[in-house]
Formats: C-alpha cells, sequence, structure tokens
C-alpha cells in the first residue's frame, strides 16, 4: 500500500525580499556619473549631527521621484521609495523613512538661500564637460506652469522672489495663477544651459533681453556657443540692439509690416511650384542691424495651411455673414441711418465683401390685423437688403502666410552660414519644445505644483530642470554609445534600431526586481536579458554594479 506523504516548506515569508529596481538604476547611475550630489555637497554642506541624507542625495531623491514615471507628487517621495532598493540607488544607511517632508522642505530652502539660477549652472556645466558635448547652438524659449491653490504666503522684499500671479497661459488656463520658466538648451542633446524661474506675467520679448543683458558675459565665456536660437520674441529693435556680441538666429514676427510685404513679393512665384522646397535671402536693416533674411517655402507646411486656412477662412467668413443678416433684420427710423450703419459695417469687414445692396421702406401700423386696402401707415422703417460673398485675396494671403515664413540672422557671409544651415539650426529649437514637454506630461512628477512657498517653487524648478538634464543625457549616451559599438536596441516592435528613446529603455527595464534572500541578505537580480546587459556595458561598470548581485 502506497503511502503520499505531503510536504510544506517551513521558509518564514520575511526570508525573501523583493525591491523595484525597474530603470531607476540608469537614473542613479547618470546622476553619479555627472556628479551631481557631490557638487551640490560642496555648495550646500552637510550639518554632520542633524542631518542623515545629504543635500546632494536628497536632490537625487527628488530627481528618481520625478524620473520614476509613477505620477507621484513630491510630497509622496517617501511612499515611493517604501518598495526601492534605496541604499542601492542613494546609498549605504539610507532608508526610505529619511526621505521625509521636512528633508525635502528644508533641501529646497537651501536651494534658494544659495540661488537656484546659479547652483544649476554650475551642474549644467560640470555636465556638459563630462559628456563632451559641442556647444554649437543654444536654444532660448519660455514655458509656465499652473499652480493649484491661492494662498502663497506673505509677499517677500526679496527681489529675488519671483510673483505667481496670472499670466498668458502656455496650459490654456488663465483662470489660474502660475509661474514661468525659461531655459537654454544645447542643441546636440538638449541639455539646458541655463534655467531661471520667472513671475507668472512674464513678457517673453522683456525677459529675453533681461536674459542676454545679465548673462551675455557667461554666454560668452562659459558656453561658447556658436549661434543664440530663439522664436519671434526674440526680434524686436531693442532686443537685437544688444546682440551685437553674439551671432543668432531667430523667425521674424508675421505681424511686421517689412515681413508682409516680403512674403507677399515673393510668395505667388515661389508657391506657383508646390511640391518643391524652396529658399531666397536678402539683406536687410532692422533695428539698426544688418542682418540675412531667409524666405523658406516648405510644400508639406502648404498641405498643413491648405486645411486650417480652409477651416479657418469658413470660420470667418461665416461669422461676417451671420453678423450681416442680424443688420438686415434691423429696422431704422430713416433712410440715412440705414445708409449710416450699412457704411460703418462694410469698414469692418475683413473677408467678404457686400456685392448689391439696397434699403428699402417698410410700413407699420399700430392696429393690429390685416390693414385695410387703403389704410395709410402710421409709420415708415427702413430695411437693408444685400449678397454678401467672399474675398480671394485675405484667403491667400493667409496662405501664404501659414505655408511660408521668415528667419532672420546677423551672420550675413553664406560661406560661413548656409541658408539651409540656418533653417537646420532653427529646426534645433524643438530641442527646448521637447524639454518642456517632457516636464508637462502628467506622469512627471510636477506637471502641476503643489507647494505655497514661492522660494521652494523656485528651488522645485531647479529640481525638475535637473531631471531634463538627466533624462536628456541619458538618452544622448545610450544612442552615442550604440552608435559607436555599432550596436543595436530591439523597439516597440521588436525592430533593432541604435536611436532609441529613453522613454521607452525605461519601459524595457520595467519589471526588473532585487531579491533578499535571508538574514544575510544575499541578492539575486531577477528578469535581467541579453539586451539590459548590452545597455549596462555600453554605459560602463558602474552602471552594471548597480544591477549586480554584489551592489
Amino acid at each position: 500500500m502506497a503511502v503520499h506523504v505531503e510536504t510544506r516548506s517551513m521558509v518564514s515569508p520575511a526570508y525573501y525580499t523583493s525591491r523595484n529596481l525597474n530603470h531607476l538604476g540608469l537614473v542613479s547611475g547618470m546622476v553619479d556619473e555627472l556628479g551631481i550630489v557631490s557638487l551640490i555637497d560642496c555648495c550646500l554642506p552637510k550639518n554632520e549631527e542633524k542631518q542623515v541624507v545629504s543635500c546632494g542625495q536628497a536632490v537625487k531623491a527628488m530627481i528618481l521621484n520625478g524620473l520614476g514615471f509613477h505620477h507621484r507628487a513630491l510630497y509622496l517621495t517617501p511612499h515611493f521609495f517604501q518598495d526601492k532598493p534605496v541604499d542601492r540607488l542613494l546609498g549605504e544607511g539610507i532608508e526610505a523613512e529619511h526621505i521625509n517632508d521636512d528633508l525635502l522642505g528644508r533641501t529646497l530652502d537651501a536651494i534658494f538661500r544659495y540661488d537656484p539660477t546659479r547652483l544649476y549652472g554650475q551642474i549644467a556645466s560640470q555636465a556638459v564637460l563630462s559628456l563632451g558635448l559641442n556647444l554649437y547652438s543654444g536654444h532660448l524659449d519660455t514655458t509656465s506652469f499652473h499652480v493649484d491653490g491661492n494662498s502663497y504666503g506673505t509677499p517677500s522684499d526679496d527681489s529675488r522672489v519671483i510673483q505667481i500671479t496670472r499670466g498668458y497661459s502656455r496650459d490654456h488656463r488663465p483662470d489660474l495663477n502660475q509661474i514661468v520658466l525659461e531655459l537654454i538648451c544645447e542643441g546636440q542633446a538638449g541639455i539646458p544651459l541655463l534655467m531661471t524661474s520667472l513671475s507668472g506675467n512674464s513678457n517673453d520679448k522683456v525677459v529675453f533681453r533681461e536674459t542676454i543683458r545679465t548673462y551675455i558675459s557667461q554666454y560668452n565665456a562659459d558656453w561658447k556657443l556658436d549661434y543664440l536660437v530663439a522664436d519671434s520674441a526674440l526680434y524686436t529693435a531693442e532686443t537685437l540692439a544688444k546682440l551685437s556680441e553674439i551671432k543668432w538666429i531667430t523667425r521674424v514676427p508675421e505681424t511686421l509690416t517689412l515681413a508682409r510685404d516680403f512674403i507677399g513679393e515673393m510668395a505667388p512665384e515661389i508657391m506657383a511650384k508646390r511640391d518643391e522646397m524652396a529658399m531666397q535671402s536678402l539683406c536687410v536693416w532692422y533695428g539698426g542691424v544688418r542682418q540675412r533674411w531667409i524666405f523658406v517655402y516648405s510644400p508639406e507646411a502648404y498641405q498643413r495651411a491648405l486645411k486650417s486656412c480652409q477651416k479657418s477662412f469658413l470660420k470667418k467668413t461665416t461669422a461676417e455673414l451671420h453678423a450681416f443678416e442680424k443688420l438686415c433684420g434691423e429696422s431704422f427710423a430713416c433712410e440715412a441711418d440705414a445708409d449710416k450703419a450699412l457704411l460703418n459695417f462694410k469698414k469692418k469687414l475683413k473677408y467678404t465683401e457686400i456685392g448689391e445692396s439696397s434699403i428699402h421702406a417698410s410700413p407699420r401700423y399700430k392696429r393690429r390685423g390685416r390693414p385695410g386696402k387703403n389704410q395709410i401707415p402710421d409709420t415708415w422703417v427702413y430695411q437693408i437688403e444685400g449678397i454678401l460673398f467672399s474675398h480671394v485675396e485675405p484667403y491667400q494671403r493667409m496662405l501664404q502666410q501659414k505655408s511660408c515664413f521668415i528667419l532672420a540672422t546677423n551672420e550675413v557671409d553664406q560661406d560661413i552660414l548656409s541658408n539651409q544651415a540656418v533653417l537646420d539650426t532653427y529646426k534645433d529649437q524643438q530641442k527646448v519644445e521637447r524639454g518642456f514637454r517632457f516636464l508637462k506630461d502628467p506622469l512627471f512628477m510636477a506637471s502641476t505644483v503643489f507647494l505655497k512657498s514661492p522660494q521652494r517653487i523656485m528651488a522645485l524648478m531647479m529640481v525638475m530642470t535637473l531631471c531634463l538634464l538627466v533624462y536628456a543625457a541619458l538618452e544622448h549616451r545610450i544612442r552615442m554609445s550604440l552608435q559607436n559599438a555599432d550596436q543595436s536596441f530591439p523597439d516597440q516592435k521588436g525592430k533593432l534600431i541604435s536611436n532609441p528613446t529613453v522613454r521607452w529603455v525605461f519601459q524595457f527595464f520595467a519589471g526588473i526586481h532585487v531579491l533578499l534572500i535571508g538574514e544575510d541578505q544575499a541578492t539575486l537580480i531577477l528578469n535581467m536579458n541579453e539586451h539590459h546587459w548590452l545597455i549596462l556595458r555600453l554605459l560602463g561598470d558602474a552602471y552594471e554594479r548597480i544591477y549586480s548581485g554584489n551592489g
């Protein structure tokens, strides 16, 4: 007779402990590679008696939280680290409980006292040297972040403190108070070289001019950029006069009369060949500055303009039609009043024109019912009749403005900077715009700001920009390492590529866990494959150690 004996494991549940590592090891490795923690600790020394975690380590914790993509607000940082290998990411002896609200608040206060813009500039300069970037172009732009809540403490007498107030909202939330973040990003990897926090009602034209005035010496000495690139807010006579020491590329505002005339003259002939891109240049003087204008026509822009202009023109002409119908429904006491109203209405028309019009008199009777055959009217009223039709010229001008644009540069020598090079450099403006999209990502820790102190918000802006710096640096390093080693990495469809986005690499590293076994905490790293190890091997030994059992 066979006897079945059932055995059960007597191992305690506490015998095994797992921690989520995922892509955070890559973030931690890049923070260490750029020397961010050590530089911050030099600038903001640790109080050995009172602090377990230094300011540099606290900033690293906030960067890990920001790039964790778990939609964890800053004040939820302690919860974020509950299931993470904290000692592996931040250093031995540090536990999740140490990363608390008090620590983060004190760190933000220390950053503000030191000056967030100054501290970030030192970190960015070190990062550029570490990555060996070629500083060819710097791209200047601003964006706004809305701030939740209404109370921000009493106004400060400190001139460095920004005002949290309403202004032009890039978030399409004009009902909320906001702050403005200004960046200058280099064009190779998209690393922000300069960040500064501004009041919510800041004007780009004024801000750009003040930035150039304040940082022109650093621009020439530390960055040594060949060209400063910005959108049309840079193109004012007063600002251009302050740019004599540097070379610049910008877009000419469409509202400028000279620009409209130039487009109106060049566009008809060039747009006749709708399938061919075209550029024409000429030298002009504006704001007392000799410069080169490059007229650019793009077939792709023309196709986009067709759709948008048709929709916009239909909306505008329909609005004028409804306004004319309303005018025709009005009654006037005399013919002169009707004539005057019709003349005033014609002056307001931009997209349509009144073809045939007339004024007719209509009788009015006080008594109700049908009037008698020979009954004399008690009074007469006058009404407008007419036909409205669309203008072709406004539509053509709108299509030209959307299909063509003008770039300007004070580098007038085409042998030094060709028209195509001007266009290519200006297109790199997307690097700073891409950075703003990253910072506004709903999964990012500060897509909305919950802090109430303007000083801490200014410091948080610096931490947010550091997240962008680390993110861009990782993407640059991964892509350059793959290309230099002639290696590839699978994309979302399994196709091997050499230029993956770091967001996809982060997703690819999802599911990697640290398994701690027994009282001696023997370590195993779970779910690693050859593609993970390829990236780590290319990045270097420091990254491999974070993902090794001996980390």
